[in-house]
């Protein structure tokens, strides 16, 4: 009997579990490790974040989706040692596997920012992520006592995918916001600071013109070609090329969005990795070891027209999760897995409830109508991982307003 271990019950690792107690059979015991029990969409954490939903809404069970042939250890992973093909656990102590997938998820990149994890507000986890509507909460109940209008400023570091469908959830919340401050809902100052001059990059230029045209008109200020430099105490420090000298933008809330990495495991488990992702070869098996799959966010997967890494997605981490789920199956019967091939179904980025836009196949989409695509996709991507179960509690049904 095979022992087959899965590292992480995010987007790529819960669906290739799902894949494995479908198809393994008997030809192997399953087990899966994650620090949490229960699964989150990671891809909807700015609503968490900004109080649109609540994290019940984006959350399930593990256990949920998992059948009677998968063992559920909650613990973190310390460190996998691949040549002697053994995990060490926290609390668990030390697992053995013949096959392992690695799909232990992302942290908040800071790049040596200095006061970066010290001053502001990361959003990689549910926990994060109620911290940050918890601290907004807080920000304006104390302008209601200071009357320091620097409570009512709201700082977004990035200006990438992350960072505007934040802003678009923020604005969403302003009203209640403002109740909560005792101001007009003018009063409250959402800012993005982005050292980059050209938004959005994975659209054309006439769709990433349209999505920040679309979060200006909310209201929203967006400050491109501002490097960051510091982030002190209520003050996001930045500089620009023409101007070296440093300029405070202020504010009492700090978000930081500015990119993730891979875990800190895979270069603690001496990994040839950078930024936490390691290259992959075309069966997502790490280059020195076939018997360990590494998918999701610590995977870099090159995409071979532009000799590049894909980004790291949502839409990919299932794909390659249903991939290995089916590969190690294979390989339990002796069959020999195809390489791994992935062309992107498109991007939506979500501004709000009701706005949205981007790229279906080949067709774009812009305002309500991608708004409805963009809820379509969530609960497809709900179903995919959770099941029908989990749809139904907790799908996005309010696709008409």
């Amino acid at each position: 009997m095979k022992e087959v271990l899965v590292l992480g019950a995010g987007y790529a690792g819960l669906k290739a579990v799902r894949n494995l107690q479908k198809e393994v059979g008997d030809n192997a015991h399953i087990t899966l490790v994650d620090m949490n029990d229960y699964h989150y969409e990671a891809t909807e954490l700015h609503e968490v974040a900004a109080g649109s939903v609540d994290k019940n809404k984006i959350t399930y069970p593990i256990k949920d989706v998992l059948n009677n042939k998968v063992k559920f250890i909650q613990d973190e992973v310390v460190k996998v040692d691949a040549d002697k093909k053994t995990v060490e656990l926290k609390n668990s102590g030390q697992l053995r596997y013949d096959y392992c997938v690695l799909a232990l998820g992302f942290v908040s990149e800071t790049f040596g920012i200095k006061g970066a994890l010290d001053n502001a507000l990361q959003m990689t986890d549910i926990d994060q992520a109620v911290a940050i509507h918890e601290h907004i909460v807080e920000t304006m109940k104390k302008y209601r006592e200071t009357q320091d209008k620097e409570y009512l400023n709201i700082v977004v570091c990035g200006a990438g995918f992350t960072g505007i469908e934040l802003a678009g959830a923020l604005v969403d919340e302003r009203p209640k916001y403002a109740k909560l401050a005792g101001v007009d809902e003018s009063e409250i100052s959402i800012t993005i600071v982005e050292a980059a001059t050209k938004l959005l990059p994975m659209f054309s230029e006439n769709l990433a013109n349209y999505g920040v045209s679309l979060v200006k008109s909310l209201g929203v200020k967006i400050m491109t070609g501002c490097m960051i430099k510091e982030i002190q105490d209520g003050r996001v420090m930045y500089a620009t090329q023409d101007n070296e000298e440093l300029q405070a933008v202020p504010g009492k809330t700090i978000i930081w969005t500015t990119g993730v990495s891979g875990s800190p495991v895979m270069g603690e488990s001496g990994f040839k990795e950078r930024r936490g992702r390691v290259i992959v070869n075309d069966n997502l098996l790490d280059p020195d070891h076939d018997d360990l799959y590494i998918i999701g966010d610590v995977s870099a997967l090159m995409d071979k027209a532009t000799d590049r890494p894909y980004p790291t997605t949502a839409q990919i981490a299932t794909r390659m999760g249903a991939y290995v789920g089916h590969a190690i199956a294979q390989r339990l019967k002796g069959e020999v897995p195809e390489p791994f091939s992935y062309n992107s179904l498109g991007t939506v980025a979500s501004v709000g409830n009701t706005h949205a836009f981007g790229l279906v196949g080949k067709k774009e989409y812009k305002g309500f109508p991608a708004s409805f695509v963009k809820k379509m996709i969530m609960n497809k991507s709900l179903a995919d991982i959770g099941g029908a179960k989990e749809l139904f509690a907790k799908g996005r049904f309010d696709l008409y307003h």
